[in-house]
């Protein structure tokens, strides 16, 4: 069994990983310039992303499909049925919502606190670092939003990866399959191995970041 579970697991912490990687590194800046910035546009922004962050995931899924499929306009990547193809789909469920609660965070600091850094002429980049370093538990709990609905989620997974044994197989999309041919013991272990890796990722992410609050001695 642990033959079985291992390159499931693998491949679902790696595409998970990477996809909550990448909607960091977009997310954090887009959510931490629209809380400072006001500039025309804004609202429409946070409308896309708000309306981003309620997305169907399987209507995700159907979109990238569309566009990764050889009559889309990224066909010529070949990338639909790959692991390339579930990490375009999990960014895309994970980037607003990554953006949205760091904007969240960002807005529910004091106001003082940006005008007191402008006040001792800190760069746009560092008033966004730091006000991103003060608001690190609501950027935690963005990350830990983020990745609980992509390692969690099976429609968009599986419509563009295709559920491939050894190729394009996650935890979730295993589950679905385990269950369909009646082999519940393997579904119901699955699920136990995502809740407790789910659980105990989360939990060493917000130990980190109470290490990191932690008043110096």
């Amino acid at each position: 069994m642990v033959e079985t579970f291992l390159p499931i697991v693998t491949l679902s912490l790696v595409v998970s990983g990477v996809a909550l990687g990448i909607a960091s590194v977009l997310g954090f800046p887009l959510g931490a310039w629209l809380a400072l910035a006001n500039v025309p546009g804004k609202r429409v922004i946070e409308a896309l992303i708000y309306t981003g962050m309620a997305f169907p995931p399987v209507v995700v899924g159907l979109v990238v499909y569309m566009l990764l499929s050889r009559s889309g306009p990224f066909g010529d990547l070949g990338w639909l049925f790959t692991t390339n193809a579930m990490i375009v789909a999990q960014v895309v469920i994970a980037f607003p919502m990554v953006a949205g609660l760091t904007q969240t965070a960002i807005d529910g600091l004091d106001p003082a606190l940006r005008l007191q850094l402008r006040a001792l002429g800190a760069s746009s980049p560092q008033v966004m670092w730091t006000l991103l370093t003060e608001a690190r538990a609501g950027v935690l709990s963005a990350l830990i939003a983020a990745f609980g609905s992509i390692i969690s989620e099976v429609g968009a997974v599986m419509l563009v990866g295709g559920n491939i044994e050894g190729q394009t197989r996650v935890m979730t999309t295993a589950i679905v399959l385990e269950t369909r041919q009646g082999n519940f013991e393997l579904a119901l272990a699955l699920g136990a191995l995502l809740l407790s890796l789910t659980f105990l990722i989360n939990f060493a992410v917000i130990r980190l970041g109470q290490r990191r609050e932690a008043p110096a001695r």
